[in-house]
């Protein structure tokens, strides 16, 4: 009966013992695949940030240039200081204004001619007025200029026998000619008198009346004139200005 009590007792020891083994081992197993684990997870992390593609960087501007091709630079030039920086446009046009000068012609006056009064030795008592064109365009001296002796209230008569073929043409530089009879025949009319003055004035295309601005000029030293005087149509040539 003693005997039967210890065996069991002993086997029950056994069991214990052989159960705490196991229980142990259990643990050590336990623990170490706890490390393990515990180690793989970090190595994983570092594994997966490695496998991760570099994140991109901005790549730099490009400029695209006159010739289809890149240019980093995106700096642009500078202007030019010596005043060439002209454009396609301007040096087409030249100038840039674009307007062309007028030379339509005009009527010739005071104000685009320059008028002088001179003696001449031949014909007596005559005197030769000349008109000369200085302006930029070409004018038409019309008819005859019409002359007033100092206050004289009446114009000088004109000479219609001297009538010329076409009107007088001047262009910029050229001059037209007009002659002065100072006086007619003697006895034929009130004395002669003595002037200082002249004014010209310039006829209009229409032949009535003048046009533009008269000019005044200094007549020479003893100048004398009557009534029966006259004044000629102007003329390209000077002797024909004084052939009357």
């Amino acid at each position: 009966m003693r005997s039967n009590r210890v065996r069991t007792t002993a086997l029950a020891a056994t069991a214990l013992l052989a159960a705490l083994s196991l229980t142990a081992c259990g643990s050590e197993n336990g623990t170490s695949e706890s490390a393990k684990a515990g180690s793989a997870a970090p190595a994983a992390h570092q594994a997966v940030k490695e496998s991760r593609p570099p994140a991109a960087t901005a790549a730099p501007e490009e400029k695209t240039t006159d010739t289809g091709g890149t240019s980093k630079d995106t700096a642009a030039p500078p202007a030019r200081s010596d005043g060439k920086n002209t454009t396609d446009a301007t040096k087409r046009t030249g100038s840039g204004s674009g307007t062309k000068p007028d030379h339509t012609p005009v009527t010739c006056d005071g104000g685009n001619t320059r008028t002088a009064v001179t003696t001449v030795s031949r014909p007596l008592n005559h005197l030769l007025l000349t008109l000369t064109n200085t302006g930029d365009r070409t004018c038409y001296a019309y008819y005859a200029p019409g002359l007033r002796f100092d206050d004289a209230q009446a114009a000088f008569p004109v000479l219609d026998d001297s009538k010329p073929q076409a009107v007088v043409t001047l262009d910029p530089g050229q001059s037209a000619y007009a002659g002065i009879g100072l006086t007619g025949e003697p006895g034929a009319g009130p004395s002669p008198r003595e002037a200082t003055r002249l004014q010209v004035h310039f006829s209009a295309r229409s032949g009535e009346g003048s046009t533009g601005t008269p000019v005044s000029l200094t007549l020479p030293s003893d100048t004398y004139w009557d009534d029966n005087g006259f004044v000629t149509y102007w003329q390209t040539e000077m002797a024909d200005a004084l052939t009357y």
